[in-house]
């Protein structure tokens, strides 16, 4: 058996893992600790409802802008914004809570929807969302 004796100018060669077996053998134990907890469920006896149709009034209103720039609010068409303003006023008194969907063509000019979107915020909904397609 032989030592080597390093003198203070020489660099240590070896990785010393003792502080990573503590980590390790830290891990484990909270491991071993929180497993058996993730296991328990809570049984709980839900109530039963009878089915119900959704609400109507509650469905939000679907405004959609063609690649002409042809607008329409749940397929009715409108050729002059101050219509649909008016129109949004009216449902919004009907329903406060009253969100609008936007379904715009991508090849709509933005200065469109921007128009459209203004004529919505006008009609005082705050309630406003875009609809996309996932590719």
């Amino acid at each position: 058996m032989g030592f080597k004796i390093q003198s203070d100018d020489e660099a240590v060669s070896e990785i010393n893992v003792t502080p990573l077996v503590d980590v390790m053998l830290v891990l484990v134990i909270i491991l071993l600790v929180t497993a058996p907890l993730l296991t328990q469920s809570v049984n709980v006896a839900l109530p039963q409802t009878t089915s119900t149709t959704p609400d109507i009034e509650k469905q939000p209103m679907q405004l959609g802008i063609d690649a002409h720039g042809s607008v329409t609010l749940n397929k009715t068409p409108f050729t002059d914004l101050a219509t649909l303003e008016k129109t949004l006023q009216n449902e919004l008194v009907a329903n406060p809570e009253l969100t609008v969907h936007i379904y715009a063509d991508e090849a709509v000019n933005y200065g469109k929807v921007a128009e459209v979107m203004a004529s919505v915020q006008h009609a005082g909904i705050s309630k406003l969302a875009f609809v996309t397609v996932e590719k």
